[in-house]
């Protein structure tokens, strides 16, 4: 009997071997760190999206106090993102010159400034001074910190860290709705000035926080400082082996070789400050490229024109319109508003790297369309009713809760995370501006121009043009976007260039699944 002891032994340890072969493989615990750091970073969306709902109730004071027209107001209130266009394409070439790091410092320290002039204005001129330069602030924000955030998160977590700017911007307009109320009970003089001054506050805190952040390892191997990245992706990597493999993909990207293990590099000028990148994103595109920019600027192009700015910075003259005419009410449904852009970013943040930036994105805007639809028929019956309608009021109060949700929880995030990974490493920065600007200049023209389309054709007339864009839009991302969930950087670029991407990536399933049986089949007979 105790000779059959050890057998025993013997016939079991291959068993177990065996059955671990089939044991789940377990998900890499999230990186804190690199979390930590996409955290410091997207905070300065936080400046763009107080400004656009802080400015959602201040300017219905400013025209009390200041006695401005419609048409004042209008300009006033979207001429921000104009000149952040300014901004995003500075910002583009300053952080290839200065670092990602330095750049989302220097746009805090833009914005302070903005916000200080905006609440000690005395006249119009005064505010579109400040308004000048808090965009050129904004500008810098909305492009630095997506790429940043993509570049330093590892393949896992990439949409979930991504998607952080568009959670702060919302939460940025929520404390602005908020902002808006407290300070209504202040005096006419005082209040609006509160209301845009305070948003200096946050500025300061935020460009303190981010001298704590690394830089970005992809931009430190631009400048040939081979061994400060390789810290940086042992701290943000899932693995070691993880933080190898994306160094010699970025070493490849950036044209030095893979054999190259030096702690410093001597790299081209053209290569390091991002010297010809114009000439290649636009004047002689390949056509991967080509393909890359057109989904870059679209995804921004039809995030803009659906209206959404139009719903978050008029929602007071919206709600005045279905019939709400109190301003107390007004702002109050505002903030619910708010609310509803908040809790819904959350369900696209932490989807995105389960079930991919597609399936979210024509979903969102499938909800997007309907709800336009909704809302411009429900203002159109109050327009057209001699009486009010109680239900259409609570019909556009609830088409707009819905629209803002469908879009937090899809395209607002996703244009931000799909425009900052799919540019190649050398063209990333200013192909990431490029979105940005077209971004902030339809956000402009929408912002500014929606008082008085909704003069021409009627409210209700806009927000079914809106629809029918909308709808437009769901057509161009089903055609053109491919999916990028799970991808590193370096891998994203090989889904472009080929309208047949789908049949393409369907190949590419196909041969890791052969793959994966053959490699259990040898598992299989080694454990015979």
């Amino acid at each position: 009997m105790a000779a059959d002891a050890p057998m025993s032994d013997a016939s079991d340890q291959p068993q177990a071997c065996f059955l671990a072969d089939f044991d789940p493989v377990k998900k890499p615990k999230r990186n804190k760190f690199a979390f930590a750091c996409a955290i410091l970073a997207s905070m300065t969306s936080i400046l763009l999206g107080y400004d656009i709902g802080v400015m959602s109730g201040a300017i219905i004071y400013i025209k009390k106090d200041l006695h401005f027209s419609d048409v004042q107001m209008e300009i006033l209130a979207g001429i921000i993102n104009v000149y952040s266009l300014l901004g995003s394409f500075v910002a583009g070439r300053t952080s290839d010159r200065i670092g990602r790091r330095y750049t989302i410092v220097l746009a805090g320290a833009i914005f302070f400034g903005g916000a200080l002039l905006m609440g000690f204005a005395t006249n119009y001129s005064f505010l579109m001074a400040g308004r000048f330069v808090a965009g050129i602030g904004v500008g810098f924000a909305l492009m630095i910190a997506p790429v940043y955030t993509a570049e330093v998160s590892p393949a896992s977590t990439r949409g979930f860290l991504t998607s952080f700017p568009e959670v702060f911007i919302n939460a940025g307009v929520l404390l602005g709705y908020i902002s808006n109320y407290a300070f209504s009970k202040l005096p006419l003089y005082l209040g609006w000035r509160m209301m845009l001054g305070v948003g200096a506050v946050p500025s300061v805190f935020l460009a303190l926080g981010v001298l704590a952040m690394p830089e970005s390892p992809r931009w430190l191997v631009m400048q040939g400082r081979l061994a400060e990245a390789r810290k940086v992706l042992d701290r943000t990597s899932d693995s070691k082996e993880e933080a190898s493999l994306r160094l010699s993909e970025i070493k490849s990207a950036a044209g030095i070789p893979e054999t190259c293990t030096d702690d410093t590099v001597q790299v081209s000028g053209r290569s390091s400050h991002g010297a010809g990148v114009w000439r290649e994103l636009l004047i002689h595109p390949t056509p991967t490229v080509r393909h890359i920019v057109i989904a870059g600027i679209g995804i921004h192009f039809f995030q803009q024109v659906s209206g959404i700015d139009a719903v978050v910075l008029y929602s007071p003259r919206i709600f005045e319109k279905a019939g709400i005419n109190s301003y107390d009410q007004q702002l109050l449904a505002t903030v619910a508003v708010g609310f509803s852009k908040t809790i819904f970013i959350l369900v696209s943040t932490f989807m995105l790297d389960r079930v991919g930036r597609r399936p979210l994105l024509l979903a969102s805007v499938a909800g997007m369309i309907v709800s336009l639809f909704t809302l411009a028929t429900g203002l159109t019956l109050i327009d057209y009713s001699s009486h009010k309608i109680t239900w259409a009021v609570v019909l556009c109060i609830v088409a707009t809760l819905s629209f803002v949700g469908s879009f937090s929880a899809g395209l607002g995030p996703i244009a931000w995370v799909y425009s900052s990974e799919i540019f190649p490493l050398r063209l990333r920065a200013q192909g990431a501006s490029m979105g940005v600007a077209a971004n902030r200049l339809l956000s402009g023209v929408i912002s500014m121009t929606f008082l008085s389309l909704s003069s021409a054709i009627t409210i209700g007339g806009a927000f079914y043009l809106f629809a029918g864009i909308a709808t437009v839009s769901w057509v161009f991302f089903y055609t053109l976007l491919p999916e990028t969930q799970g991808k590193t950087l370096e891998e994203i670029q090989e889904l472009f260039g080929n309208l047949n991407w789908k049949r393409d990536l369907e190949k590419v399933k196909m041969e890791e699944r052969k793959a994966g049986d053959v490699t259990r089949e040898v598992q299989l007979g080694g454990s015979k």
